[in-house]
């Protein structure tokens, strides 16, 4: 299959699956159909897939990667002590685990093509991920009640299946709705220790971080940089080498500025 017949083969198989689409219009232009499979793929729940489907999704979503790019932590420089500050596209980068700032339900972003960064990860790993999450999640709330939802600052890690990334620990940041509280930043500096803590144990030697909460969570974006980098580098001071390296990856250039200052 070529990756124009990929395109066409998903859209088909993910259609069929919404009655409510059956009859929806397919652009007849690439970027128009890229844009509705991954708006499929957005508002599909988790669930099972056949073989054959997954083949065609995994080949399409690698070829896709290749296309746009893959970043080795090798390319990124070092700005000191094993830091980095990368702007770019979090799903592209080829390291042991990036991490994904999720909604408490843990399951993804279910808005069709939203630029959240829990829809493009979700979207870029393929349908696996979200299959792996709610699996998850089900056997949390086997222990705590069908009520559970995953507390702010504990991480949830699952493979990264079609993205560069090895793995990708998902972790709910805090929402900040009102003045900034003591509160919010320590719940944000332990998003940042207990990533790290994970991947630590988990043998996880390069961790791409994402602005964790400066999004649609509404934490002021120079505050977060500044937990975030303090945070690590503390953490650092106390574990030394167990990190490879550890990159901050921002999409805004205010969190360029501010990320870069603050490691000078």
């Amino acid at each position: 299959m070529t990756q124009d017949e990929r395109l066409d083969f998903l859209i088909e198989v993910f259609r069929a699956e919404f009655k409510e689409y059956e009859k929806l219009c397919v652009p007849a232009d690439r970027d128009g159909k890229r844009q509705l499979l991954r708006g499929l793929m957005n508002v599909r729940m988790p669930g099972p897939m056949s073989a054959e489907v997954l083949a065609v999704q995994d080949a399409y979503l690698r070829e896709r990667a290749e296309e746009k790019g893959i970043i080795g932590f090798q390319d990124i420089p070092v700005i000191r002590d094993g830091l980095s500050v990368w702007q770019g596209d979090i799903t592209l980068l080829a390291v042991d685990a990036i991490v994904n700032a999720a909604n408490s339900a843990m399951l993804g972003c279910f808005v069709p093509g939203h630029n959240c960064i829990d829809n493009c990860i979700q979207t870029y790993a393929g349908v696996q991920m979200r299959a792996e999450c709610d699996r998850q999640m089900k056997l949390l709330k086997q222990e705590y009640g069908q009520s559970y939802v995953q507390p702010t600052a504990i991480p949830l890690l699952t493979d990264g299946y079609n993205l560069p990334a090895k793995k990708v620990v998902h972790i709910v940041g805090p929402v900040v709705t009102g003045p900034l509280t003591q509160k919010h930043r320590t719940e944000l500096a332990a998003c940042y220790t207990n990533t790290l803590d994970l991947c630590m144990r988990e043998g996880l030697k390069s961790l791409a971080f994402c602005c964790i909460s400066t999004g649609v969570f509404h934490f002021p974006n120079e505050a977060a940089a500044e937990i975030a980098v303090n945070t690590v580098r503390g953490w650092q001071e106390t574990h030394g080498n167990a990190m490879e390296r550890i990159i901050f990856n921002v999409f805004k250039n205010e969190d360029k500025k501010y990320y870069e200052t603050l490691m000078r």
